[in-house]
């Protein structure tokens, strides 16, 4: 049996995916904590792993209601895809060489599942066929602006809806599975 990838972002009503336009509130970090809790590994970009490395680092002060994530995805093994970065840390490893084989490896391990976020690195496994189910986080928020979800996707990608949960928040996440 081998590990499925969670692609899983959060998104606004008009698809934008920029980190700053959506909602940061309890119940969408609980979500988040519980998913990266299941994951038996994540994987990022560099852009990713910089910004949540920055972020959540355990001498970064936040809320109380935030520790539970930052424990979470501190605590996280992380696989890293880079050509640029020389090295990681915060539990991390890097990944280098052509992305589908070495997906396809840490896919083959034992084991449930592994987590992904951000947008070029999605892309790139999408282009591939490797997104074993997709999560938006849908925000009741219009942005207006920045980055969207799959931009130059070469190819339409057809899903199935296998589940819908809204959070008190307002916030609704939906998981797909490509058919």
């Amino acid at each position: 049996m081998t590990r499925s990838l969670l692609y899983s972002i959060n998104v606004t009503l008009d698809g934008c995916v920029h980190h700053e336009a959506g909602l940061a509130n309890e119940d969408l970090h609980r979500h988040h904590a519980e998913n990266l809790a299941r994951a038996d590994a994540l994987l990022f970009g560099r852009v990713i792993y910089e910004m949540m490395q920055g972020a959540w680092r355990p001498d970064v002060p936040r809320p109380e209601w935030m520790q539970p994530f930052a424990r979470t995805i501190g605590a996280a093994r992380k696989y890293v895809v880079s050509s640029t970065l020389p090295s990681v840390d915060w539990n991390a490893e890097l990944i280098r060489g052509d992305l589908g084989p070495a997906v396809e490896r840490l896919k083959e391990q034992p084991g449930g599942f592994l987590f992904t976020s951000g947008v070029r690195l999605p892309l790139a496994l999408a282009e591939l066929g490797l997104i074993d189910e997709y999560e938006f986080v849908v925000h009741p928020r219009i942005a207006g602006y920045g980055p969207t979800l799959f931009a130059g996707l070469s190819k339409l990608v057809d899903l199935k809806l296998v589940s819908r949960k809204e959070l008190p928040s307002g916030s609704v996440v939906q998981r797909y599975v490509p058919v």
